[in-house]
């Protein structure tokens, strides 16, 4: 992925929160381990856009990355995008999530649709998987 500071919906891009950066899982003798980032982004038309919410995970080789900025760096893959976790299209919420976890959703989904394109408080973006050699 690389990093851009103008938002275009047409890029499909991501604003991360880096902080939560983690390994989900580890095999010891594999030389890879799945790492995830929790993300949010916009998606569908620049006049009728929806927000969502939910994270990017993806196989790293070793060495394994020190951070979340070199995670993305290195992750290239971008065919299946986002696992989206929940959705908010300023007037219905969609998600499998407890009541809570929804709560939590909208708390940012809601702020994050009403101020379009702008970028989300403690989110860190834009973060695309197109342009240049990364397609």
């Amino acid at each position: 992925m690389k990093r851009e500071d103008k938002f275009l919906i047409s890029r499909k891009p991501y604003a991360i929160d880096l902080s939560s950066f983690r390994r989900t899982e580890r095999v010891p003798e594999n030389t890879w381990a799945w790492y995830t980032v929790d993300a949010v982004w916009f998606r569908g038309r620049k006049t009728e856009p929806v927000a969502c919410i939910g994270d990017l995970h993806t196989i790293i080789d070793d060495p394994a990355p020190t951070d979340a900025t070199e995670f993305l760096q290195r992750y290239t893959d971008g065919r299946y995008g986002g696992d989206c976790h929940g959705r908010w299209d300023g007037q219905s919420y969609w998600g499998n999530v407890t009541l809570a976890e929804q709560q939590r959703h909208l708390a940012i989904l809601q702020p994050m649709l009403a101020n379009y394109p702008a970028l989300p408080d403690g989110y860190d973006g834009w973060w695309t998987f197109q342009g240049g050699e990364q397609q």
